[in-house]
């Protein structure tokens, strides 16, 4: 049994079982065709659809697809996720994260951050240059810049905190 949350807006029920695949209760008699590793066709109820699969994040069950040139992302939980939800310990996963130290030793070229700034996953902090080579550190999680600890010129050594969030 899982939950999927389809464009953080449609909520879904999908159960497969002995009888066949159900959604919200209802048996779906659907003709499934994989093309390939990552598409399918597939015929319900006298409608075609192409569907892709463009991305997948196993850890975070989440993944976009295309269907009929149209992309949906779609959040799954299974009956484990489930039942955490249900005990209150979902939250426990979550790790909170409070600082950035330097991954290695290098020269703080530019940094893109400023104190109070909020920035998402994924968003450039700041380029480290080591070994004649420039990295960009990326933010590993959505967080709120609470000390800018480096400007650039500052030499730094491996493991020295470098950002502490808030």
């Amino acid at each position: 049994m899982y939950k999927l949350k389809v464009n953080d807006k449609y909520d879904y029920s999908v159960d497969k079982t002995a009888e066949g695949l159900f959604i919200n209760d209802h048996k779906i008699n659907a003709d499934v065709k994989q093309l390939n590793a990552t598409t399918w066709h597939i015929i319900n109820n006298l409608q075609s659809y192409n569907v892709e699969m463009v991305s997948f994040n196993p850890a975070d069950k989440t993944a976009e697809i295309k269907v009929n040139n149209n992309i949906y992302t779609v959040a799954a939980k299974d009956q484990f996720d489930l039942l955490l939800e249900k005990l209150g310990l979902s939250s426990l996963n979550a790790t909170k994260i409070s600082e950035l130290k330097a991954p290695m030793p290098g020269l703080v070229l530019k940094v893109f951050v400023t104190e109070g700034a909020e920035v998402k996953k994924g968003d450039n902090l700041f380029i480290l240059e080591a070994m004649k080579m420039e990295n960009i550190i990326k933010s590993p999680d959505d967080v709120t810049v609470k000390t800018v600890k480096i400007k650039p010129g500052d030499k730094v050594e491996k493991g020295q905190v470098l950002l502490q969030f808030s």
